[in-house]
């Protein structure tokens, strides 16, 4: 792995864990606030691609396990990984990865509503499925409970979505995986 890649991956980490200072939006009725931190989910897999998109998220998960203050709130540590936020922060890696997947492949015609529609996908729709399901499980609450109550986050996460979609057409010059469509 090269430098540069080393750098946009800590970078992400860093702008995901600036993200977590906007303050949470708690709900009463399930125990995972909303947060702005999958804005930077999504901006990563669709500007630095698969690779660098999960390892970003790795290295914010491990700044998380090992206490950091990273989180919304400013949470941090083993114990936010084992409650009921676990689902949801496990899933950003694998949402990052796949956006990143489907952003390479569409990157020679990428197009906003491309970029928009697998946003939806993987970083609104599947990390609610995971998150959702895993909070519920740690809850000890029904799997439709915990899949109702996320039914809170969409609002947020489309507008999530449409906005990381948008900044990385308006980037989409200096993103890595422009280098690597111009290197081949």
């Amino acid at each position: 792995m090269k430098t540069k890649e080393l750098v946009y991956a800590a970078l992400f980490a860093a702008l995901i864990a600036v993200l977590g200072l906007i303050p949470p939006l708690p709900l009463g009725f399930i125990p995972v606030p909303i947060t702005a931190q999958t804005l930077g989910v999504m901006l990563a897999g669709c500007f630095l691609g698969k690779r660098m998109g999960a390892l970003s998220l790795v290295v914010f998960i491990i700044l998380i396990a090992i206490g950091l203050p990273v989180l919304t709130g400013g949470r941090g540590g083993l114990a936010v990984l084992v409650g009921p936020s676990a689902g949801y922060i496990f899933s950003w890696p694998v949402a990052a990865g796949l956006i990143g997947w489907y952003a390479e492949k569409i990157w020679p015609k990428v197009q906003t509503w491309k970029l928009l529609t697998v946003n939806l996908i993987f970083g609104v729709l599947l990390v609610n499925l995971i998150g959702a399901s895993i909070m519920a499980g740690i809850t000890n609450t029904p799997v439709w409970a915990g899949l109702a109550g996320a039914l809170a986050f969409l609002p947020g996460d489309i507008i999530k979505a449409v906005i990381a979609a948008v900044i990385t057409m308006q980037l989409k010059a200096f993103s890595p995986i422009e280098e690597k469509a111009q290197a081949r």
